[in-house]
């Protein structure tokens, strides 16, 4: 076990470093075509809640992800709020006045509070990440905060966003590990079977 937490963290380090390393002009250009891909996913389209994630430095997605997946649709977008154990609590996002900053550089939703159990009324839950691979493992920053709410939505697809070079053969991986149904790059889809 002890070398697998060690696996993580170098990994984590690893990609953590490229992330830094990539320009400004790169990562707008992923962002949209992130966002493009993500808005095309047939599961995303016919969606009604999508739970998601504000993103923050160098994460994928853009600064707009929220606004992005409710501008011009009816769908109800939800948002994490972190607790002070790691778990994420959530509320409806309300547009980019809603949301305020928090704790570790993350921006929050400031509305009614649904609870931990409140992703389970998602449909689509997008989660950030640093890499997944073939089998749909995804490795994140370590927290376990999108991991516990991936065991929460069952019933839903889910979707990891991640620049071209973060899908891998392999992540190291723990008995607890969820894997994801969906990877989105800026330049594939991957689908992995669960």
């Amino acid at each position: 076990m002890k070398d697998i937490l060690n696996d993580k963290a170098t990994l984590r380090s690893q990609l953590l470093h490229s992330r830094s390393l990539m320009g400004s002009d790169r990562r707008v250009a992923a962002c949209r075509a992130l966002r493009d891909a993500l808005l095309a996913l047939p599961e995303v389209a016919r969606a009604e809640t999508v739970a998601a994630y504000v993103p923050v430095g160098s994460e994928p997605g853009g600064r707009d992800l929220a606004e992005d997946l409710a501008a011009g649709s009816t769908r109800r977008v939800l948002l994490p709020v972190l607790l002070a154990d790691n778990d994420l609590d959530w509320a409806v996002y309300e547009g980019p006045a809603s949301l305020v900053p928090a704790g570790r550089g993350l921006r929050e939703p400031i509305g009614p509070r649904l609870g931990v159990e409140g992703v389970r009324t998602a449909d689509v839950l997008v989660v950030p990440g640093l890499a997944v691979d073939r089998r749909g493992l995804r490795l994140g920053r370590g927290g376990g905060s999108y991991d516990r709410a991936l065991t929460r939505v069952r019933a839903a697809v889910t979707v990891v966003l991640l620049y071209d070079d973060e899908v891998l053969d392999r992540v190291p991986a723990e008995p607890h590990d969820v894997p994801v149904d969906i990877a989105v790059t800026p330049a594939a889809v991957y689908r992995f079977s669960r």
